[in-house]
């Protein structure tokens, strides 16, 4: 190859030579065009980016997605490459380099001179130094997850069974791996040395919480351990892995994912200066030990420390470019903020998560029937934002990560959305205020850009992501700038769009509409009618809820369990450890001693921990998947059928014993509230939805914290809709007073469907009412007073499906085929093997792994007896020797 193919500039031109074709490259080339490396159409700055791999830069973090996917995982845009002055040369490897002279040599020879040198080779997969490590694959590049993805099937198509997969390492990469094996038919186990996952990232109840989520999807893990060796087969086949206690775990193909290693090799020959820990150490300016020569990305070593991170990679190049046009910039430290699906599990973490600062306040929730974990770190006075941590539902994540360090504007339990909470709305961030950390964008960037400050306004979401380039790394702050986007257009009073997300541009009440109106039926129909391309997180739930409410039908059916989330396909609330939550209704908390003491059999019979809940019902948490219709065929002959407790519908109605017994009750509220709760049952909705019923005004059913609220009175009923509890409670609104027992129903009718067909998805009443223009005048107007001449079609809405309602469990347990859904993997037998989702304790003795197997694929026989009850749930986090815990209860 010819240096002038490379940099045949004119004489004039300054040459600036990237080695490293990575995301941090790809960030560099793209600032300094940004800053305008040409002039008067000629450049007079040559960027050559030399890059190992053929591909463009693409973005390492989505590596998982290449699994499933040949998705093109380019960044940005193309055209980058075709500017003047901008060059990308791939599949070519840099082999030296000369600081004196000033130039690199190729591994074919060529030698390039530079004015200066961007070092951003990145990092190799760490791979440890054990016998037969050699045999191994790493997870780094598309060559190598492609690879993976071939050598699965092809194990799969010679063994005629699933290959089993070891990977060796629990951090991110080694999560997003194993998950994505799996995914693709393999049988995976985590071989981790932290007690649990992520360890360098997350505390024990996140690790903890986090484990039995993956361990839930059938991924086994084998923490504390490291392998010791891989062990081949004279022909030079893997066979398996021997860990540090001995143990041997059968493997046909072994994946290494222990951390990374920084490419300094050319640095280190070139005598320039390293880090303590390997790397290329550099200044406050990424400049390192020889003049006009930097580093940026993983190879450079800021304090001694490396790091594999989207957002410190982009400051450093940032800030080269700066100072390659005469800029004064400087790093501003490293931001380890992080929030990623892992195999399809929330997670994030952000600041302080730990909590090492002195005398930090941790606050947290831990529900393990939900399997949910969410941490916020605060100062000793609870007000200033110190980090937090989130599992399982990281919503609150995009909120907090701008108020680091900042005090925060509420109390930090009302953060915590797995407890019920809804963040604080109406509290403007500060200008100031770092919105997203990959790419360095503040708040008052992303709002001058709406505004058209500096050029043309950008009023839709994505060229507002593209001009401040918000949004545009890891995604994890594209709800808060859509957010702010929507608050200043409404400012400038320009109509805010509500697009459901990028498939559908209608709004989910349009959505709801427009189906109803053509009677469609199945996903495909709305898709192909209304939307683009496959659905994704957001419209699938939505599209399932909308064709549940219309559709009269076991849920399940027709093609929409694939829309549902794991609560909904199991018919049963996931818990931390994997195992599912029981859940009968008990209308209005009314049962007899026959029923109770069924309940009482099943959890003594299937070892499930009991409780009784605030909403008057029983929950039975730690069953097996596989259990669950056997527990439920016992429940369903006692006359129980299923309390929807994992939808988004009606979870209870809850009553005092009103004038039954009560000497002060003036109307049977029991009997009200057993007549709704039969009525509403399995109605589904754009959140979950709550009633209560008090008897008299003292309110011993706490009615006016619901969703509805119904109070007697002397001549009837008075009901109050709109109401919350959680850390921001509201208060339901009297909406009509001494109504009888059919007008209060009419009227719910009327009131639930009006809200099912205009909220807006994940929205509760009480935010739903608020943003109605017109608030509960208008709620009035519509339900009391047919103001939109709807109330015999809301009513007969309503009365389809209270005619249609059929029990979810009792039409499963008739069906074979709805039946095997509750397998605990394909080919399962009818009970499945307790060790794919038991948790074992310490001392006892180990049944085998999963992938234990001989080669005829015989299950090995077990070495002890297994404890099949559930695990014990703590009552309580436990506490840090240097901070506080407190509980949300």
């Amino acid at each position: 190859m010819d240096q002038s193919d490379l940099s045949g500039a004119a004489a004039t031109t300054r040459d600036v030579i990237v080695i490293g074709g990575g995301p941090a490259a790809h960030r560099f080339a793209e600032a300094m065009h940004a800053r305008g490396s040409q002039a008067s159409g000629s450049p007079t700055t040559s960027i050559t980016v030399i890059g190992e791999e053929a591909h463009l830069p693409y973005d390492r973090v989505a590596l998982s997605r290449r699994l499933v996917d040949t998705e093109d995982l380019t960044l940005g845009d193309v055209s980058l490459w075709q500017s003047p002055g901008v060059d990308f040369v791939g599949g070519h490897r840099v082999d030296s380099i000369a600081p004196a002279a000033r130039t690199v040599t190729l591994a074919d020879g060529t030698t390039i001179r530079y004015d200066d040198l961007v070092i951003a080779t990145g990092s190799s997969a760490t791979v440890p130094a054990i016998p037969g490590a050699e045999s191994g694959y790493v997870y780094r590049t598309i060559d190598d997850v492609d690879f993976l993805v071939g050598e699965v099937a092809r194990l799969a198509a010679k063994l005629r069974r699933p290959a089993n997969v070891v990977v060796v390492g629990g951090g991110l990469l080694g999560l997003e791996a194993a998950g994505g094996l799996q995914r693709l038919g393999a049988r995976s186990t985590i071989v981790h040395s932290g007690r649990w996952l992520m360890s360098a990232q997350l505390d024990e109840g996140a690790g903890q919480a986090l484990g039995r989520l993956i361990q839930a999807q059938g991924i086994t893990l084998a923490l504390g351990n490291r392998p010791s060796e891989v062990l081949l087969s004279d022909s030079g086949r893997v066979l398996g892995v021997t860990l540090t206690d001995g143990r041997h775990l059968n493997a046909d193909l072994v994946v290494f994912s222990i951390g990374i290693t920084p490419r300094d090799e050319l640095a280190r020959a070139a005598g320039l200066d390293l880090g303590p820990r390997g790397g290329i150490a550099i200044g406050e300016d990424c400049s390192s030990s020889h003049p006009g020569i930097w580093a940026i990305g993983e190879v450079a070593s800021v304090d001694g420390t490396c790091v594999g991170l989207v957002a410190p990679a982009n400051a450093m190049a940032e800030v080269v470019a700066d100072r390659l046009h005469g800029g004064t910039a400087l790093f501003p430290g490293i931001d380890d903020a992080t929030k990623l699906k892992l195999s399809g599990v929330e997670v994030a973490s952000f600041g302080d998560a730990l909590a090492k600062t002195e005398h930090a306040l941790e606050v947290v929730y831990a529900d393990p029937a939900r399997g949910l974990y969410q941490k916020i770190v605060v100062t000793d006075d609870a007000k200033t934002l110190l980090g937090g941590i989130f599992v399982g539902d990281a919503s609150p994540y995009s909120a907090l990560r701008p108020l680091l360090g900042r005090e925060l504007p509420a109390e930090p339990g009302a953060y915590l959305s797995a407890a019920g909470a809804e963040a604080p709305a109406g509290s403007e961030l500060p200008d100031d205020v770092q919105l997203c950390s990959c790419n360095n964008v503040s708040v008052g960037a992303v709002r001058e850009a709406v505004r058209g400050d500096h050029g043309e306004a950008c009023t839709e979401l994505g060229p507002l992501k593209a001009c401040t380039r918000a949004g545009t790394q890891c995604g994890s702050c594209v709800p808060l700038v859509k957010k702010i986007l929507e608050t200043e257009l409404t400012k400038a009073g320009v109509e805010v769009s509500r697009a459901l997300c990028e498939h559908f541009s209608l709004s989910r009440s349009e959505l709801f509409e427009s189906v109803r109106i053509l009677g469609l039926s199945s996903s495909e129909q709305i898709i192909e009618r209304f939307g683009q391309g496959l659905g994704c997180d957001v419209c699938k739930p939505v599209m399932a809820s909308i064709l549940a409410t219309q559709n009269a039908g076991y849920i399940l059916d027709s093609g929409r369990g694939a829309l549902q989330d794991t609560n909904d396909r199991a018919l049963a609330n996931m818990q931390k450890d994997g195992t599912y939550s029981v859940v009968p209704r008990i209308p209005g908390g009314e049962i007899t001693p026959a029923k109770l003491k069924v309940i009482a059999e099943v959890a003594a019979d299937f070892g499930l921990y009991t409780k009784i809940t605030g909403g008057q019902r029983i929950d039975l948490f730690g069953a097996r998947l596989e259990q669950l219709p056997d527990i439920w065929r016992i429940l369903v002959d006692a006359g129980f059928e299923s309390g929807q407790a994992y939808g988004k519908s009606l979870r209870t109605v809850k009553s005092c014993v009103g004038s039954t017994w009560c000497r002060f009750g003036v109307q049977d509220a029991v009997a009200m509230a057993i007549q709704l709760e039969l009525r509403y049952r399995g109605l589904r909705a754009p959140h979950k939805f709550k009633l209560g019923v008090s008897g008299c005004a003292r309110e011993c059913a706490e009615a006016r914290g619901k969703d509805i609220g119904i109070i007697a009175t002397e001549q009837g009923w008075n009901l109050y809709v709109g109401g919350n509890g959680g850390y921001q409670p509201v208060h339901a609104q009297l909406l009509a007073q001494d109504l009888d027992d059919d007008t209060l129903i009419s009227y719910i009718d009327r009131y639930l469907m009006y809200y099912i067909r205009t909220g807006d998805r994940l929205q509760r009443t009480a935010r739903w009412q608020e943003e109605l223009e017109g608030g509960i005048d208008h709620v009035r107007d519509v339900v009391c007073n047919d103001s939109l001449g709807i109330a015999d079609e809301l009513e007969t809405a309503m009365a389809a499906h209270v005619d249609n309602y059929e029990d979810e469990w009792a039409a499963t347990l008739k069906d074979p085929e709805r039946l095997r859904r509750f397998r605990s993997f394909v080919n399962a037998p009818d009970t499945a093997d307790p060790a794919l989702v038991q948790v074992i304790e310490r001392d006892q003795p180990r049944p085998a792994w999963p992938n234990e197997r001989d080669s005829d694929d015989e299950a090995p026989a077990r070495t002890g007896p297994v404890s099949l009850s559930g695990p014990t749930i703590p009552l309580r986090p436990a506490l840090r020797q240097n901070s506080t815990t407190r509980t949300a209860q």
